[in-house]
């Protein structure tokens, strides 16, 4: 446990590194934290910080630095949550209003990035109740087929599938007869599971396509369901333009899409605001990198996340405010649409 003079050390060590980001000695300490402590004393507090593994020492420098751990009790206990600004307020409200739900999806990770002047992301709302209405195959080679997926909603989608052997045009047609006769009306969201159960009773030649129909409205969901602005203003973030390889990799990641879509998906169970930091579990896939997460709702039910990804050194008593309030303000615009 960590008592309160401890915290009271550690909250301030955390935000003044948050506002310096240079290691931070006891000297340091001792001159600006207020605390009537003699400097034998900080120290001590410190080992104790340390041991317990709340901060750390890096080899280059005397000072310390928050860990993960670190940072995870200071956002969940000793955090101060800044108020935003009327004017920051009423800029959120100018540019999320109830027009195209696209334009005011792209709108709320635009506005994110530049208010936090890190990257902003937004989970498209997600259309429940959604359900295969037809599928057709077309062959295009030997193993070629072209896959067209028309849903409930009228979306179309179409996609080339790769097969093991060749499957006749005779047996394509019998192929999307079936599927037509027995899933059409499905539920998007149910079809995958119930494909799964039935799978080993189907004919080979069928459950391969029908495989097919359910991987690529999946991947589909994952590639458009997104929308990320302001990945470049991260270069300007000093932590991280310095650190060539965990900028490729985060690029990887805006690139790859998938993982990120896991951890906005994880999000919309979170009650209100979610912070995934770096390096403390396997859910945030990079170590210098956070990010704060907040669900949406359209109707009262909830659809997708906005998010902020930033340095784990970031003003997190501010980007909590604005990512919190977008949620909000985008679930009233798309409810009202």
């Amino acid at each position: 446990m960590i008592n309160d003079r401890a915290q009271t050390l550690l909250k301030f060590f955390i935000e003044r590194y948050i506002a310096d980001g240079q290691p931070i000695g006891s000297r340091t300490l001792s001159k600006f934290s207020g605390m009537e402590l003699s400097a034998a004393s900080i120290r001590n507090v410190m080992a104790d910080l340390e041991e317990m593994g709340y901060i750390a020492s890096p080899h280059t420098s005397a000072g310390r630095v928050p860990t993960p751990k670190g940072y995870r009790f200071f956002v969940d206990t000793l955090l101060t949550i800044q108020p935003l600004e009327q004017v920051e307020q009423q800029t959120l409200r100018e540019q999320l209003r109830p027009d195209d739900p696209r334009q005011v999806v792209t709108a709320a990770s635009q506005i994110l990035s530049e208010l936090t002047h890190f990257a902003g992301v937004v989970m498209t709302p997600r259309r429940h109740g959604v359900g295969l209405k037809h599928v057709e195959f077309m062959p295009l080679s030997e193993r070629r087929v072209l896959l067209i997926i028309v849903a409930t909603d009228g979306d179309v989608q179409n996609r080339i599938v790769v097969t093991e052997k060749i499957i006749s045009a005779a047996q394509l047609v019998e192929a999307a007869n079936y599927i037509n006769v027995h899933y059409a009306g499905c539920d998007f969201d149910q079809l995958q599971a119930r494909v799964k159960l039935e799978m080993s009773q189907l004919h080979r030649d069928i459950s391969t396509l029908m495989a097919a129909v359910v991987d690529a409205r999946s991947s589909a969901s994952e590639t458009s369901g997104m929308v990320v602005s302001g990945e470049r203003k991260l270069l300007d973030v000093n932590d991280i333009s310095s650190n060539m390889s965990s900028l490729k990799k985060l690029f990887n990641l805006f690139e790859a899409k998938s993982q990120l879509f896991e951890l906005l998906d994880l999000s919309q169970r979170a009650d209100g605001v979610k912070i995934f930091i770096g390096g403390e579990s396997d859910t945030m896939p990079l170590d210098e990198f956070s990010l704060v997460t907040a669900p949406y709702e359209v109707d009262g039910q909830i659809v997708g996340t906005v998010g902020v990804i930033g340095p784990t050194r970031m003003a997190y008593e501010r980007v909590i405010p604005i990512v919190d309030i977008t949620a909000k303000l985008l679930s009233s615009a798309l409810s009202q649409h």
